[in-house]
Formats: structure tokens, C-alpha cells, sequence
């Protein structure tokens, strides 16, 4: 990941036969390495190869989950929940991968303010007219096609704000230049809440702006001093919540039924009582792949938010295990091309993409394990979602074309 300060002239990273160096070269920083005097370029393979794995892993355990609830939706048809998540699956890798070869992020960074205003114009049409599934409105259609407006500000949020600390340089560090920068972050968070009612994504795309600040600022203290009061307000937001009579606020019961599923198990806790015994009943191998149970009607929307559960019924504490290493693999892989990333642009493009994927993996998993409240965090790659995973293999693209400008040199 990007280094504190900002400054690249610094990083160091092995890479199988040789030692990455960075040299300056037309006023740009590339990493180098000594073998034998011809320069190449680099491209991760291995992060595309780990993208592949989840996905197809994620293909797999999505038609095990969905199988039953497909064949009950359409009268016959168990493959259409896979068909559709196959095709945008396998559609968007091969856009994302040809994005990345014919692309420079350098064009999208220039761009970044148009695309960060749009995407916050689209958050608010979402409100007006977009189409409610669920019981929430953060779908909009376009020409037929449906995306929530919500994974599009996360993105923008880590091109606009990339773009900004770059423009501001070593004045990042000054109260006015991170004010500027919260801001902006504020402002997309605000508008995914309060025009799409999605406050788990808003969390992220904070989250994000917090650590790409975090990243530049030469100063930790302030951080960790926000960190303390914030911990102490959700220890007393909680305290008060577990003494406090039935409230008419959902977000106020979500956290009572997380406080106590079984005795809310009407409002909400029974889903998460349902994920339980599913991890619970996988062992560490598991019940085998297409023999969960909970999936048979009794764990609702197992496919999207709770497929992790499924994945340690059927494939046990090995299974999930196996999975968490895969996002463990491939966010080394974006700290890869953070740290060895051709400019400080570039650099903070792929922290943006490893925090958000970092953050999005440890949600969700601490939802399904009942650690925080209920929220409507999906598993990156694994549960279904066409505009998610538009918008991952997008972020995958820009991760790619970054570090297709890492440069490597032999002597």
C-alpha cells in the first residue's frame, strides 16, 4: 500500500528471480529490475488468476445455494440464478481485462470529478426513480438494465480522492486539504444513505476516505485519537440500546436483535439464528458441496448476504478457510502494486481498491457470524449481484492497469 508520506523513492519488494528498484524516469517513478539491460513491462498475473479462482469458486457455491430456491421461483428452472451471475461474471472479466491492456488510469484520474459528480447525481435520481426490491429503493434502471447506484460512488470516491491528494501534493498534510478531502468522502457517504437508504455501503465509502487520508497524513496521533472517541460512543450507544424499551427505528432493532437473535427472532433474528446453526453444523469438513440444508428454504436469501454460512455448511472450516485465503491472496497482491506502483496516483488507487475489498470481506463475514448488526454486505465475487460484480472487475481493471506500468530493466 502506499507509503505515509506519500513518497515512493523509497519501497523495496522481491519478486521471484530479482529485486525491484525504483528509478526516476520523464518525471515519472517506475520500478526497475537488474538482470540482463532490456526494460519490459509487468502485468500481475497472479492477481488476475486469484480473480478468476473466486470467481469461479464464487459460480460454484452459487449454484449449490440457489439451486433449490431457483427451481421454486421459475417451476423447473435451478440454473437461473448461475446463467445470469455466469454471464456477468464472464462479461465483465473479459471488459475489465481488455480495459486494462488498451486503457491508462491516468485518462479516468483526469476525468475522476465528472465521474464523482455523476455518480453522486445518480444517487439522488436512485431516490426518485429508482425501483424498490426488498423493501429499498437502490436500483436504477437504464435502458432495461439495473445497477445500484451505491457501487458506482465507491469507486468514484477512490479515483476523485486519489486524484485530489496527487493535486494537493505535500500540502495534504494541512487542515484544509484533509477537511476538503472528508468532505467530499462525507458528501458521497451521505447521499448512499440518505437517497438510497444503504448505510452499510456508506460506511465503506467512508471507511475508504479515512484510509486513503490515513495513508498520506504524516501524523498518526489525530487518528487514533478519533479512533478512541469513536469506540467510546459506540460502547455507549450500545449500553443504552441493551436498557432501552422497543424502539420504532429497524436500525435500533437490528442492533437489539444482534444483541439477543433468539428473543427478536421475529424481527430479523431468525435469519441470523439460521447462519449459525449452519456454521455450526459444518464441522471442518463439512456436509459436502450441494448437501446444506439451511438452504432448502430455511435461510432466506442464502445467495446473496448469507452464502458464506452455506459455504461452511457444505464445505466446513476447511471450505471457509480455503475462501478467506483467496481475499488474504489477493489483497497481497494489491499491496503488491501499491507499494510498487509507477506514482503516487497509482499507488493510491490500489489502496483505495485493497481497503475496499478489505473492508467489504471482513463485513460481511462478521455479519454472517453474528460479530456486528445485520447489514446488506455482500461476499466480493461470491454472492449475487450482477452491478456488483460489474463494479468489482472494474476495480480489478484499474488494479491491473496500474500494474501494467510497473516496469522492470535487467543488466
Amino acid at each position: 500500500m502506499a507509503t505515509r508520506t506519500g513518497n515512493q523513492g523509497n519501497n523495496r519488494a522481491n519478486h521471484r528471480t530479482g529485486t525491484l528498484r525504483p528509478v526516476q524516469a520523464t518525471g515519472k517513478r517506475r520500478f526497475v529490475r537488474k538482470t540482463a539491460g532490456l526494460e519490459r513491462d509487468y502485468f500481475d498475473y497472479n492477481l488476475l488468476a486469484v480473480v478468476i479462482m473466486l470467481t469461479c469458486f464464487g459460480l460454484v457455491m452459487l449454484y449449490s445455494t440457489s439451486a433449490y430456491e431457483a427451481m421454486v421461483e421459475t417451476g423447473g428452472d435451478d440454473m437461473s440464478y448461475f446463467r445470469r451471475q455466469a454471464e456477468y461474471s464472464v462479461g465483465f472479466l473479459v471488459l475489465g481485462l481488455l480495459a486494462s491492456q488498451f486503457f491508462d488510469y491516468h485518462f479516468f484520474t483526469e476525468w475522476s470529478g465528472a465521474i464523482y459528480w455523476a455518480s453522486i447525481a445518480l444517487l439522488v435520481i436512485t431516490k426518485f426513480a429508482g425501483r424498490e426490491s426488498h423493501g429499498a429503493t437502490r436500483w436504477l434502471y437504464i435502458g432495461g438494465i439495473s445497477f445500484q447506484t451505491a457501487e458506482l460512488a465507491k469507486l468514484a470516491v477512490i479515483l476523485y480522492l486519489s486524484a485530489l491528494i496527487v493535486h494537493y501534493g505535500p500540502e495534504v498534510k494541512s487542515w484544509k486539504a484533509t477537511r476538503t478531502l472528508l468532505l467530499y468522502g462525507f458528501i458521497a457517504a451521505f447521499c448512499t444513505y440518505y437517497f438510497t437508504d444503504n448505510l452499510s455501503t456508506a460506511i465503506i465509502i467512508f471507511g475508504i476516505t479515512i484510509a486513503l487520508i490515513f495513508i498520506t497524513h504524516p501524523k498518526t496521533a489525530p487518528f487514533l485519537a478519533v479512533g478512541a472517541v469513536a469506540v467510546v460512543l459506540i460502547a455507549i450507544l450500545v449500553y443504552i440500546l441493551i436498557n432501552s424499551a422497543n424502539s420504532g427505528s429497524f436500525r435500533i432493532r437490528r442492533i437489539q436483535v444482534w444483541l439477543d437473535p433468539e428473543s427478536h427472532a421475529s424481527e430479523g433474528g431468525y435469519q441470523v439464528m439460521q447462519a449459525l446453526y449452519a456454521i455450526g453444523s459444518g464441522g471442518f469438513f463439512g456436509k459436502g458441496l450441494g448437501h446444506s440444508a439451511q438452504k432448502l428454504g430455511a435461510l432466506p436469501e442464502a445467495q446473496n448476504d448469507m452464502i458464506f454460512s452455506i459455504i461452511c455448511e457444505e464445505l466446513g472450516v476447511f471450505g471457509a478457510v480455503l475462501v478467506i485465503l483467496m481475499f488474504v491472496f489477493m489483497l497481497y497482491r494489491l499491496f503488491f502494486i501499491a507499494q510498487n506502483a509507477p506514482d503516487l496516483q497509482g499507488s493510491l488507487i490500489a489502496s483505495g481498491i485493497f481497503v475496499h475489498i478489505a473492508l467489504q470481506v471482513v463485513l460481511n463475514i462478521a455479519v454472517v457470524t453474528n460479530l456486528i448488526p445485520t447489514t446488506g454486505i455482500t461476499l466480493p465475487f461470491v454472492s449475487y449481484g450482477g452491478s456488483s460484480i460489474m463494479f468489482l472487475m472494474a476495480e480489478m481493471s484499474f488494479a491491473l492497469m496500474v500494474s501494467r506500468q510497473i516496469k522492470f530493466k535487467s543488466s
